[in-house]
Order: structure tokens, then sequence, then C-alpha cells
């Protein structure tokens, strides 16, 4: 049997050394551009501030800023001078930004900032008839916190150009809770947010965001971790909601109806490490390989407690997971379920090492081979107490399909059950009834 391989022109037959993902040049030759990269011009925010402690600036009172754009700015710019502080913005107000200041509507925080809204919507949005550019930017040595506030409207056309909503440049710091981070463009990667330093998204949505690069919702090259919030309805080139190429943590939150048009509709940890718990990956769409979640080239990743569901790959292999060259995950306690692809792989494609632990793999679909579980010639497979069910391939391998080569463990003493799958259980397959 043959493996896919993603190439310029699309997903096509190759020999077994195959790919889910193109390589940083083939991604580059998609684009007509050098490869996604989150970055800031050198020579800005170069120099980290220094101040009281964020956890001084916390405890110290709010100061009330009255709903006008200009003295919005002009506390900023104060809190950065003086150190930090906490700014109390006018409850129901709109701060309507008409100008850049450097890159964004708002001066650099180099300190530690809170900006502080309130139950009635407070919105920082840039001008429409404005000239284009982000919201917020975080320099190295500030810290930034939102609370009950909505950013939106940023937009920056300029390939290359990141984070249209906020961005955080390394040694920088960004905390999102109960907020909004919404409908921003970029011509870069991140929509809505790019993070080169720390973020955390806590009780958010990120929403409705484009990048025409990577991460409609959230780019990050740092440290990542999403808490009680909504990745949702955001697009992009690759990696609809979220791209990650250092550590991102996922926990008790939800990645839903974003889009890819190439590769990676939901999830694309693309370097590094990832964990997933207690979270859903729906409904996401890829207009090539992999709809929900793809672990790419030597990632190290965890989904626990978690479901991939009802996610699909228009035109190219994976509806589900992918797990890509050299990379492992283990997926423990989940549900892979009603994920569709036209090609190979409906739940899961694996190239690499795989281990699925009391998870349930049922009701996937594909329109060549491997309904619920594609296993490549080079690539390692071992369920634990799984049960792979009523999954349908057009072709062959309902169930699992493994290349010759590959390794299929199911470790039938577990309680490992693979039936009910159309046109049969298994293909290459071991202690499977087929």
């Amino acid at each position: 049997m043959t493996g896919l391989a993603l190439t310029t022109a699309g997903v096509a037959a190759s020999p077994a050394a195959a790919r889910i993902t193109p390589s940083a040049e083939d991604r580059s030759e998609q684009l007509g551009r050098p490869a996604p990269d989150i970055h800031r011009d050198e020579g800005k925010g170069d120099e980290k501030r220094k101040g009281r402690s964020k956890q001084e600036i916390e405890r110290s009172k709010g100061i009330p800023v009255a709903c006008d754009t200009d003295k919005l700015i002009a506390a900023i710019t104060l809190a950065n001078a003086r150190g930090g502080a906490v700014l109390d913005l006018a409850k129901g107000c709109t701060y309507l930004l008409t100008a850049a200041i450097d890159d964004a509507g708002l001066p650099a925080v180099t300190t530690p900032i809170t900006l502080n809204g309130g139950k009635h919507t407070t919105t920082i949005t840039r001008a429409a008839a404005a000239d284009q550019f982000r919201i917020l930017t975080i320099d190295t040595g500030g810290d930034l916190t939102l609370n009950h506030l909505t950013i939106t409207g940023g937009q920056t056309t300029n390939a290359g150009t990141d984070g249209a909503g906020v961005f955080v440049d390394a040694g920088g710091t960004l905390t999102s809770n109960h907020s909004a981070i919404t409908r921003n463009i970029a011509g870069g990667s991140g929509g809505g947010i790019a993070n080169n330093g720390t973020t955390h998204v806590h009780a958010s949505n990120v929403s409705h965001n484009t990048a025409s690069a990577a991460a409609g919702g959230v780019a990050s090259s740092g440290v990542l971790d999403i808490s009680k919030s909504s990745i949702q309805a955001n697009a992009a080139m690759d990696g609809g909601g979220v791209t990650s190429s250092g550590t991102v943590r996922i926990e008790h939150s939800r990645i839903s109806g974003n889009r890819a048009r190439s590769s990676g509709g939901g999830l694309f940890v693309m370097r590094g490490t990832g964990f997933v718990a207690d979270s859903s990956v729906t409904t996401n769409i890829a207009g090539d390989v992999v709809g929900g979640i793809i672990a790419s080239l030597g990632v190290q990743m965890t989904i626990r407690s978690s479901v991939i569901a009802e996610n699909v790959a228009e035109t190219g292999i994976v509806g589900g997971l992918g797990v890509d060259e050299d990379a492992s995950v283990v997926v423990t306690d989940s549900i892979i379920k009603n994920n569709n692809t036209s090609s190979n792989g409906g739940g899961v494609y694996n190239i690499a090492e795989l281990v699925l632990r009391n998870t349930k793999v049922f009701g996937n679909q594909s329109g060549d081979q491997g309904g619920g579980i594609y296993n490549e010639a080079s690539a390692t497979l071992a369920l634990f107490g799984t049960k792979v069910t009523k999954n349908i391939a057009v072709t062959d391998g309902g169930g699992i399909f493994n290349q010759v080569g590959g390794t299929v463990d199911l470790n039938n003493a577990t309680g490992t059950v693979v039936v009910k799958n159309r046109p049969n259980n298994c293909v290459n397959v071991p202690d499977c009834l087929g």
C-alpha cells in the first residue's frame, strides 16, 4: 500500500515515507512567501523596564479613566512612566482609536498594567475609517491584564505583521480574564493574538478573527495557557483556531467552528509540546489536511478526557487527529467521533507513535481507507481498553487500516474492541477479526 504526502499541488500518492503536514519549504511555496513566523521589527521594545511588581500594582486602588480615548492613552503613558497601574475604564464605553502610536492604537505596555472593564461591555476598537493598526502591543517587560474588556477591529494588512488584536513580544505577558478578542484581521499570523512571550487566556472568547498566514485565533511561539475559554469561528491559512511552536496547555475549553484554508482547522501544534484536557475540538474544517488537531513534526502531546468530533478535511487526509513524523501522542479517556475526510483516516491518521487508552473511536468516515484509524507503514499504534466501532471507509479498513510494515497492538486483554465497522473491521491488524 502507499501512503499520502502533501505537496504544493495538494495530497498525492507517494511511498510510505509520507508526511501529514508540509515542510517549512512546502508551506512557504503554498503561501507564496516565507513560512509564517511571529516576529517583531528589530530595535523595538528591547529594553526591559523596571518598576513595581505586578502584585503591588494589583493591590493598588484603580484609577478611573473617563470615556475618552485621549485620556486612556494618557493614562497608559503615565502608568508606564510610573512603573505600572490599575486603570478602571468607564463601564459601557467604547474607546475609539483613530491613529497609530508606533504600530498600535494604544501606547506599548512596558510595565504591569491592568485594564478593568465592567459588567456592561467596555470596548477598545479601531475606528473603521482610520489607518490600519493593531490595538495593543506588550513590549519586553510589559505585563498586561485585561478584565471584562472587548478588543476588536485591529487590522494589519502587511504580510508578516502579526497580532492584529494583541501582540506579545518576547519577555512580555498577557492575561485575558472574562474578555473577548474578536473580529481582528492580521496580514501575518495571529489574527486575535500573536504571542512570543507568555499568554494566559482565562474565561475568555477569541472569535471571528482572521490571519493571512497562521492562526486566525492565537499564534504562539512562547508559553500559551488557555482555560475555561472558547476559540471559535476564526480563519487562517494554517491552524484556523490556534497554532503553537512553543508550549501550549488547554484545559476546560472548546475549539470549535474554525477554518484553515490549508492544514489544521482547529489546533496545529507545530513544534514543542502540547497538553489538552477536559476540552473539545469540534466542527473545525481544513480545506486540505487535518480538520481537528495536528501534532506535527517531533511534537510531544497528551490529550486527556477530551472530545474530538465532527471535524472535516475537505480534500485531503485526516478528519480528526493527525500524528505527524517523529511525533508522540497519548490519548486517554477521550472520544474521537463523527469526523470526516475525503481521503484516508476519518478519525485518526498516524505516521509516528500513538497510544489510545480507554478511548472511543466511533462514527468516523473516510472517502478511501481507514474510517476509524489509518496507520502508516512507519508508525506504531497501541490500543488499551479502547473501542473502535461503527466507523465507515469507502474502500477498505472501516475500523483500522494498517499499512504493511506498520505496527498495531490491540491489547485485547485490556478490553479493546474493534467491531461493527464497514466494510470490514481491520486490514493488516493481528488479532482483529477483520
